[in-house]
């Protein structure tokens, strides 16, 4: 496979904005005395504190060239975008406006903190800021090696194999795998309408074989050794029909469907391909390790970003019923061998980008990085509608990427009208 023909792209915690056109807010600054600086930035961050914006500076610094000697400029309080009078200013702000003898006028600073270099260079032409480069490592950020490159390239045309081959209509599929040993976890698709075929197979339903992955994985694997061009021969036509099936894009979609829970009662609104296919990761821990509820430490201690040690649970050998099951006793011969906590250090190859649900199930499982190939024009979480990995206040990141396929396939599939229909028929 050439992996030179696709694309990987990393997808940011916000949205990306060319240095030139940064986003702005409007405040209220005055020229102040050098000597009352301190008092007055003191009283400013007690009556008007600048929560949002700390990466902007309260004062600006500026050589004057006539006079040599420095002004200084503070931010005052945020300004209406709508008015430019300055009585509108609180009344605490107001009050300092005697007694330090200011002169409030409007200016403009950047809403967003910088992520680059550039970016933080431009926005100091409009007011100083403060660029904190990002301090977790999470490979790939940077760009990834030819081997990684073709490893992504595979995985991805396994998710896009079997979204467009298992079922008729079209569905979103999900394939978890471990990048340290380059193996495949799980594979699943949208399991939401019970007018499907009940007999899909699913990693939790078939049997596992000696090295303790279903057999279902195990041709997977051979799949993503041999070349995986003839993925995408049927990708167009398939896209090209209705995409009202997948789960993510239409997640309401569902309610419209006839019901029928004798006939299928695993079929469930909620059974996304990446809730699924955590499922089956659970199986396979459940199955690889039996008495993972006795025996095990879990440090707590550690933070949970996404470049962290991946955290482990250390599982006791000497159940009995390991020693009844040939493949769970060689996986568990070692008492070196530990159960992983949940899918730290895994990543999850997508067709599309997950809904904000799913997303959030990702997080709770500590999923590494996400690999999609289509964005989610109507309910995405993870750029599209909403940006999850960039909220601050989930003891979880994970970083996000978009696999553009080959550009014979990737410009018709953005025109296509599987697409288009997405918002029509949500």
């Amino acid at each position: 496979m050439d992996s030179s023909a696709w694309e990987i792209i990393h997808i940011p915690d916000k949205p990306a904005f060319s240095p030139e056109h940064q986003p702005t807010l409007k405040v209220y600054a005055s020229v102040i005395k050098p000597k009352c600086a301190n008092t007055i930035v003191r009283q400013l961050c007690k009556i008007a504190p600048l929560e949002d914006l700390r990466h902007v500076k309260r004062v600006r610094r500026k050589i004057l060239p006539d006079h040599g000697e420095p002004q200084l400029t503070v931010i005052l309080c945020l300004a209406p975008e709508h008015n430019d009078h300055s009585k509108e200013m609180p009344p605490d702000v107001q009050k300092l406006v005697g007694p330090y003898e200011l002169s409030p006028f409007i200016t403009e600073v950047c809403k967003y903190a910088a992520v680059s270099k550039e970016e933080w260079e431009e926005q100091c032409k409009i007011w100083p800021t403060s660029f904190h480069p990002p301090t977790y490592n999470i490979d790939g950020i940077g760009g990834f090696s030819e081997e990684d490159t073709q490893s992504i390239c595979k995985f991805m045309s396994v998710a896009i194999n079997l979204a467009v081959s298992s079922h008729k209509p079209l569905v979103n599929a999900a394939v978890i795998v471990d990048p340290s040993v380059k193996r495949i976890i799980a594979t699943e698709t949208d399991q939401v309408y019970p007018s499907f075929p009940c007999d899909m197979t699913t990693s939790e339903t078939i049997p596992f074989n000696g090295t303790g992955e279903s057999n279902h994985c195990q041709s997977i694997d051979r799949v993503i050794n041999g070349s995986s061009e003839i993925c995408l021969n049927g990708v167009l036509e398939k896209l090209n029909g209705s995409s009202s099936a997948v789960a993510c894009l239409n997640p309401w979609q569902w309610s419209l469907h006839p019901h029928d829970a004798d006939k299928c009662s695993q079929w469930h609104p909620l059974r996304h391909a990446s809730i699924v296919a955590i499922e089956s990761s659970a199986a396979r821990d459940r199955h690889l390790f039996p008495n993972s509820s006795e025996g095990f430490s879990l440090d707590h201690s550690q933070p949970s970003n996404a470049d962290s040690p991946a955290k482990k649970q250390k599982t006791s050998s000497n159940s009995p019923d390991v020693q009844n099951d040939s493949s769970r006793e060689a996986a568990l011969r070692d008492a070196s061998i530990e159960k992983p906590y949940l899918c730290t250090g895994y990543d999850i190859f997508l067709l599309w980008e997950p809904c904000t649900m799913c997303a959030m199930a990702l997080v709770h499982q500590r999923i590494k990085r996400i690999f999609y190939a289509f964005p989610n024009p109507t309910a995405g979480g993870l750029g599209s509608v909403h940006r999850l990995q960039g909220e601050k206040s989930l003891n979880h990141h994970y970083a996000v990427f978009r696999v553009l396929l080959p550009g014979h396939a990737h410009n018709a599939l953005e025109e296509i009208k599987g697409l288009k229909h997405v918002t029509a028929e949500s």
